[in-house]
């Protein structure tokens, strides 16, 4: 998923923010008046982390408490209706997800079994049960998930396509 000025502008206006473009970043700030929180977005597209690592999307999140970092992130999924925003990264079956509120509230979850997406949450326990139902929504980002949906189709159209066998008659 491209991280291009068309991308980042869709996703700050989901968070009601103006977003500063130099160089290779791009900066938001958002303010929440009422509750006195305030929250800066940085989106790093293209950059290189590590020795030979190669480029990755870095998201970057100051507040007045924290400072967050999701690297190598691989998507995001938008919600206009709750005004927020979920980057995630997937590395070898573990999901990490960096969820930005318009409010200004940020939330962090780390290093979550992917196969915890798609499961019957009822069977969670009560700590997790949020996390999974809140990163369930990006599921179909995960390249895993997106192979066997291809395969999928795959399958499906081989059996359309193949001619059903001759049956034999009885004499």
């Amino acid at each position: 998923m491209k991280f291009d000025s068309q991308a980042v502008q869709k996703i700050a206006e989901v968070l009601q923010a103006q977003v500063k473009e130099r160089g290779n970043t791009f900066r938001m700030v958002l303010d929440h008046a009422e509750s006195g929180q305030r929250l800066s977005l940085e989106i790093f597209p293209e950059m290189k982390m590590g020795k030979g690592k190669g480029k990755g999307t870095l998201i970057s999140v100051y507040t007045s408490s924290s400072h967050l970092q999701l690297h190598y992130c691989t998507g995001y999924v938008m919600s206009e209706s709750l005004g927020e925003v979920i980057f995630v990264a997937e590395n070898h079956g573990r999901v990490t997800g960096l969820i930005i509120v318009k409010d200004a509230g940020c939330s962090f979850f780390a290093n979550v079994d992917a196969a915890t997406l798609s499961c019957d949450f009822m069977k969670l326990a009560p700590e997790v049960m949020p996390t999974a139902i809140t990163l369930s929504v990006a599921e179909e980002l995960l390249p895993r998930k997106k192979k066997r949906a291809a395969a999928k189709k795959t399958s499906k159209k081989k059996a359309a396509t193949k001619k059903p066998a001759a049956r034999k008659r009885s004499r």
